[in-house]
């Protein structure tokens, strides 16, 4: 997959302007491998997340978002594209019911490409500021490409663009990088040969989960996050 020319082109000016407007601070990024595929696996407090993140990583990070914000017509349809290409995300189609599972052939293919992939295993927005339990996502992930997963506690993105905002407001956040999880390969603490294949994905997703409740204080819901109807 070629890469976007509008990233090549407004990917040096979107996150240093970004960064300098909103200034948040940044905890453990020497966590993050400057090369090779990687999964950041996040919380997940508001839209602006797949921002925040792309802007505080010094090397790509590719996030998928809704294909509307590519298709958009006019100026502002113009500037969409341009936003969302420039920080490096790319198109899916969330009312397509085979976009899951195309969502993670997309990520097997940028980590292929040793790229950072970013993910929120919640699968959607907490609305009430609790960290919930993770869908194996992440794992399967991990496990398939063999890569490591850098747990990723975001705090205060929510004030910077609440549910329901249309645009982003003035507000300091904080990106916390936690040490890198391997699941496979030598650099692994725990084998998961033998296990059967979705206890294995459980266990490695509960793990992270833990390591993202440390480094976001969040409160444990114990219970999946459910998209809440249109």
């Amino acid at each position: 997959m070629a890469e976007d020319p509008l990233y090549r082109l407004l990917h040096p000016v979107i996150p240093p302007l970004a960064r300098a407007l909103w200034r948040p601070c940044v905890e453990g990024l020497e966590h993050v491998p400057a090369e090779g595929g990687v999964l950041l696996a996040s919380n997940h407090l508001s839209f602006a997340d797949s921002v925040v993140l792309p802007i505080v990583v010094p090397r790509k990070v590719v996030f998928l978002a809704k294909s509307d914000y590519f298709t958009g017509s006019g100026v502002v349809g113009a500037l969409s594209r341009a936003w969302f290409s420039g920080l490096g995300m790319l198109p899916v189609d969330r009312d397509d019911p085979r976009a899951a599972l195309a969502s993670l052939d997309t990520a097997l293919e940028v980590l292929a490409r040793g790229e950072a992939f970013g993910l929120y295993p919640e699968g959607t927005r907490s609305r009430d500021g609790r960290l919930y339990r993770g869908r194996t996502g992440v794992a399967h992930l991990a496990l398939t490409a063999g890569v490591p997963i850098v747990p990723v506690g975001l705090i205060g993105t929510e004030r910077l663009q609440p549910v329901g905002a249309r645009l982003p407001r003035l507000a300091r956040v904080t990106v916390r990088f936690g040490a890198p999880i391997h699941v496979v390969g030598p650099q692994a603490e725990t084998s998961y040969d033998g296990v059967a294949p979705g206890r294995a994905r459980r266990l490695v997703t509960d793990r992270v989960m833990a390591a993202i409740a440390a480094l976001s204080g969040q409160e444990e819901a114990g219970v999946f996050n459910e998209r809440p109807a249109a």
